[in-house]
This record gives C-alpha cells, structure tokens and sequence, in this order.
C-alpha cells in the first residue's frame, strides 16, 4: 500500500462534521441509534491529529479475522453485563437479533421470556454441556443401544448419543456452511446448539471452521462491515456508510492487502460515477454487447493511407509505420490537436433538432453518443490493461537503468510510483464516461469535461514518458516525477469537485440516481 493509501485511511472525520453529514437524522430508529452510537465508538478509535480529507476520501479501517472476534466478544460482554445472563446466551441473543444491541436490550425489557424463545434459547439452559451414559438408551437415530455408549442432550431432552450428534453437528458447519443458528438434531425443535456444545462434541477442523463461519455471518449481519473482495483475503472493512447515502458519496477503501474497491457495491474502485449509475452503465453494456464488442476491436485504419494498425501499448497517440501519419487512437482526429486549446476528443457534441428530425435519425444519434461514451470507457480500461503490461516489462528497464546509470533500485522506483498513478488514472478515466453518460448538459457539465479533458491529457503525455526507450529514461527522470505529481493533482481535483457536487445535489443526472 502506497503511503499516500495510508494516510487516507488515517485521516477522519471531526465529530461535528459527522453528525451533521451523516447521523444527523430526524426519525431514527432503533437500530439507527445503535449505527450511530458504534460509528461514534469507530471515530473515537481512529482519531487522530491529521489534515482535514478530501471530499472524495471516506473513513474506513481494516479488520483481521481476530480484529473480528474480538468485536463480537466486546459487544457480547457487554449484553452479558447488562442482561445478567452468560456469554453463551447473549451470543445467541446477539445473532438472533443480528447484532443490533440496542433492540435487543429493549425487546429483551419489555419481555425476556418470549425473546428467548423466539431466539431458541427456551427459560432452561446447558450453563456447562457435557456427554452422559444413560441406561437402556436407544438412539434415535442410529437405533444404538449398546451399553455404556456416551450420549448428549440439550434442556430440551432431544437426546442421541454422541457420535449421531456430532455426525449431525459437522454435516451443518461443513457442508451447509451454518454456525449463527444451528437447531437442535430432533425434528421441530427449535433449540439452538451453543458455541460450547459445538466445542464438546466436533473435532478440532470443524470447529475451526465453526468459528470462521460466526466471524463471516457477523459480517454479513452488520450494516458497516464488508468482506473485501479480493481472491483468498481474509480482511474485512469498517466503513460508517449507509446504503441510503450511496446516490451522494462514492465510498472507496483499500484493505490492508492493497485491494482498491467500493464499499456500497463491492465492486472495483470506480470513482467518481456513485453505484446506481455504475449498476445502469453495466446493465447498458452488457445489453448492446454486440455493439460493443464491434467498437471495442483493437484494430483500426489509418486516417491517411488505410493501412490497419494495432494498438500495443496504453497511450493513444498512433504513429502510422507507413505514412508516419499521427493521429488520436480514440477519435482518429490529428494528433497535433490534443494537447492544444483545439483538444475537444473528450466532449461528445450533440446533433441540432433539424439533423434529428425523424425516428430513425434519433435512434442512429442515440447509438452514436452511447458508443462516443463507451468507446472511451472501453479504450481506458484497455489502456490501463496495456500500462500494466508494460509495467512488468518496465521492471526490465529499471534493472537495466541501474546498471547503465549507476541508480540505485530505491532510485529507479520513480517509475513504479508512475505506474501505480497510470493505472488509477485511467481507472478514473474510465468511470468518468459512464458518469458523463448520464450527465444533463448545463454548466456544470462543461466543467466537469474541463476537468476531465486536462486529465485526460496529462495521463497520456505520462504515458508516452513511460514508454521510451531504456536510453532515455534516465534523462527523463525528473520530466516523468513532475509529469506523474501533476496527474496525481489533476485527478485529485477532479474527484474533488465531482464529489462535492455529489454531496450538495449539485449534479443533475438524466437517470433517477
């Protein structure tokens, strides 16, 4: 994780701020209350002396599978303090009523008893669970009879003898994947199985996976907790967002193994377009995935003389091999043009009402603006595939500049930190179409073009830096470090200004968002 990632996962919220922003609302409920109350707890936790975040930044932390129980044990003592019942109990209690603490204590006030047995607790319980010999028992299930045979039971005197009910327990932890809310084996009973009955009585692996099982469904039950997504992570994130404040905040956290992604969807980073928009834009493509499969062909004819080229790397700036004509990969417009007051390749220009006088003239200038949209979606994301690529065969050039140079590894690491800014640059970019898609056009929308057009093109003269020769990099040492600080602040700015429209409802939108 870059430092950069570190300090944005440190920076927090003021209490003022929060509560005016996001808890400060009329009508709370129960289980609002109790949001409000563990935020406050999350705040007071990861404050510390830091600049004031960005608009585009969110508070988030990063939690371990322990960081995980031991959140549960916090809140299940807790309970057990102020109900006056064991650990066991309450934690049953907990997930029966998904960890929403302050529902539980007034639902369980009003009337314990049929809390628990709603909860499949019953008014008895095992306080210490262990195995017993009982003579002439039969099991219910394998119909054993033999003498001396260790057998169990719940208060609910279901009773089977042991390897039955152990056989049963590991069936539900390891095939069906259940832990929160398994029942006792007797058919219509709806007692539950306590963690130290499941300890007693499984080996050793199925109450490993027990265990993992209660730190997953805690996960899932808590509004501000998301798995992170990433292959094989075993982290989860913290994040005081709701689902209800997703059409004015795009919510990006990177977990503690680097992986950058959006907490209310859990999709990929996809800044500054919010979910619903996403969801929309995706549904879209995935419906014209003829039209977009034509457009996003990796061939395409010069200008000029015709010729067919092929794009291999991330910038867009073609040079013809046969007639040396250069020109934009993206709008095929002479590339003497971009980079000049003349650059307009980001801006989709809207037919007069006279060219779209008819059905079938609209239907062609809808297509034509939603593949001006896609097709530059579309090249980002295979751009940013293309700079990546050419990062590892930048590795090459990096050994090589050490030896020709005489850098160091730490001083030829100005081209890693390039390329980690590329990359979630053109991620940015890429977001932006969809975003602009569903743009109204007023005002707002020419400066929100401004800002992605100067971004725009400072990613790819970055990108044209990254692709020179081995020779060369050296002498463009202190060109690509100004280069990639300058795309750095362009994006910056313009997430800035898209998520402060966001937040103010500033943005108006050609979709319910």
């Amino acid at each position: 994780m870059s430092s950069d990632d570190e300090d944005f996962m440190s920076d927090t919220l003021s209490d003022d701020e929060y509560d005016n922003d996001s808890m400060g609302m009329l009508g709370e409920t129960a289980d609002e209350s109790e949001y409000e109350e563990e935020n406050d707890q999350f705040l007071e936790d990861t404050k510390f002396d830091k600049p004031q975040k960005k608009a585009y930044e969110v508070d988030f932390r990063a939690l371990s599978a322990n960081d995980v129980k031991s959140e549960q044990d916090k809140q299940i003592n807790e309970v057990s303090s102020i109900l006056g019942r064991s650990s066991e109990q309450c934690a049953i209690l907990l997930r029966h009523f998904k960890w929403q603490k302050e529902r539980l204590i007034e639902i369980y006030m009003d009337g314990p008893e049929q809390v628990l047995e709603e909860s499949g607790l019953g008014q008895d319980y095992n306080i210490s669970p262990r195995l017993e010999k009982v003579a002439g028992f039969e099991c219910g299930i394998c119909c054993d009879d033999e003498p001396g045979l260790d057998t169990y039971s719940m208060k609910c005197d279901h009773r089977y003898c042991a390897s039955c009910y152990r056989q049963y327990l590991e069936s539900k932890i390891k095939e069906e994947g259940e832990a929160a809310r398994i029942q006792c084996p007797s058919e219509g009973c709806a007692r539950i199985v306590d963690s130290k009955t499941i300890k007693l009585l499984v080996s050793s692996d199925a109450w490993y996976r027990y265990e993992e099982l209660l730190n997953r469904t805690y996960v899932d039950d808590k509004q501000n907790l998301r798995w992170c997504p990433a292959p094989e992570c075993e982290y989860a994130v913290d994040c005081p967002i709701r689902q209800n404040e997703l059409h004015k905040v795009v919510p990006t956290v990177v977990c503690n193994c680097s992986h950058r992604f959006c907490f209310g969807c859990g999709l990929h980073d996809h800044q500054p377009c919010p979910c619903s928009l996403v969801k929309k834009w995706l549904k879209k493509c995935e419906d014209d995935s003829e039209t977009a499969n034509w457009i996003s062909a990796h061939t395409k004819e010069c200008p000029k003389c015709v010729s067919t080229i092929e794009k291999n790397g991330g910038c867009n700036h073609m040079t013809c091999r046969k007639c040396k004509h250069e020109f934009c990969w993206v709008c095929m417009g002479p590339w003497n043009e971009h980079g000049t007051s003349w650059y307009n390749c980001n801006r989709y220009e809207e037919k007069s009402g006279s060219e779209a006088r008819d059905n079938q003239a609209k239907s062609r200038a809808s297509l034509e603006r939603y593949l001006h949209y896609y097709n530059r979606y579309a090249n980002h994301d295979h751009s940013a595939k293309l700079d990546k690529d050419l990062y590892s065969k930048t590795e090459k050039k990096m050994t090589m500049l050490q030896s020709t140079s005489g850098m160091s590894w730490i001083e030829v690491q100005y081209l890693n930190q390039a390329s980690a800014v590329l990359q979630e640059c053109r991620q940015t970019l890429k977001w932006t179409y969809a975003f602009a898609f569903y743009l109204e056009r007023n005002n707002n929308t020419y400066i929100f073009e401004d800002n992605q057009k100067d971004l725009e093109m400072a990613v790819e003269q970055l990108s044209e830096l990254f692709e020179k020769p081995p020779d060369q990099l050296a002498q463009s040492k202190k060109e690509m470090m100004d280069k990639t600080a300058y795309v750095k602040s362009r994006r910056g700015i313009l997430l800035e200004d898209t998520a402060v429209g966001l937040k103010n409802e500033r943005w108006s939108f050609t979709v319910d968002v």
